[in-house]
């Protein structure tokens, strides 16, 4: 039964987007790093009665041919919403990139968001140093190398691409989510606000599905920092990627259609 339910839904997708060019389905891709709140990002967004989707798919984006194995993979797990507006992915990782100016007619919109480094090292470090087998990113050096390879690729692309994108910082899903989940909202053109409450969905806390904590599975943001004390970040690797977090978010939301930062 439910091989039928998804082959219906890809057949009303292809019609919608083949067929019916005037209200073809979106895309919402979301740009940043490991542990940026992308996770809640993801749950709060797919969460809407419009979006579909809320975990990272893995896939690079460089013509239009990957919003068709987008779509067929969502519907390896899912059903389309109906009525819905959007597909949403979000990409983490150097290894996948988005060229927006070659995915056909498709309507895209793009978030880009960074965090601080400190935190976001000493999580990665933290999350990573629970593996059964070691990480890689289990090094703090190592993960600052990601970190400050990532944040210098986002910031390459805010340079370079020409589609618009809003940039926010990731921290403002804890300090102000009102107000982020309301600029977004408006972002999007959604018919009605995104909440602070979510789904918890089939893949929530599945491994390469995004975060695998606890607190993923709580259905609405929790605003306690977590504490990370244990962790410590050697000081001149954590000097390196303040500095090259300082002048990429200069160039990032310098180059955003709009920004939401906090003071």
């Amino acid at each position: 039964m439910m091989a039928d339910t998804r082959t219906l839904a890809a057949d009303g997708w292809t019609s919608r987007v083949h067929m019916n060019a005037s209200r073809p389905l979106s895309r919402i891709f979301l740009l940043s790093h490991m542990r940026a709140f992308t996770s809640l990002a993801g749950h709060i967004l797919g969460s809407h009665p419009q979006i579909n989707g809320y975990y990272e798919m893995h896939i690079s984006y460089r013509d239009a041919s990957a919003l068709d194995r987008q779509v067929e993979r969502f519907l390896e797990s899912h059903v389309l919403k109906e009525n819905s507006r959007y597909i949403f992915d979000k990409l983490l990782h150097n290894d996948y990139e988005v060229e927006p100016e070659r995915l056909g007619p498709a309507k895209v919109k793009i978030l880009v968001a960074l965090m601080r480094p400190e935190h976001t090292l000493k999580s990665i470090v933290h999350l990573f140093a629970q593996k059964e087998v070691a990480d890689l990113y289990a090094s703090p050096i190592e993960a600052a190398d990601y970190y400050i390879a990532r944040v210098q690729a986002l910031a390459d692309f805010g340079r370079t691409d020409r589609n618009p994108y809003y940039y926010y910082d990731a921290e403002l899903f804890q300090r102000d989510p009102e107000k982020l989940l309301r600029v977004l909202s408006d972002w999007l053109e959604l018919d009605s606000p995104l909440s602070e409450r979510y789904q918890i969905f089939d893949h929530t806390g599945k491994s390469r599905m995004g975060d695998s904590s606890e607190r993923i599975h709580r259905g609405a943001i929790d605003r306690t920092p977590s504490d990370y004390a244990h962790i410590a970040i050697p000081a001149d690797v954590l000097q390196r990627a303040t500095e090259v977090y300082a002048q990429c978010r200069r160039q990032i939301a310098g180059h955003a259609a709009d920004a939401l930062v906090q003071d």
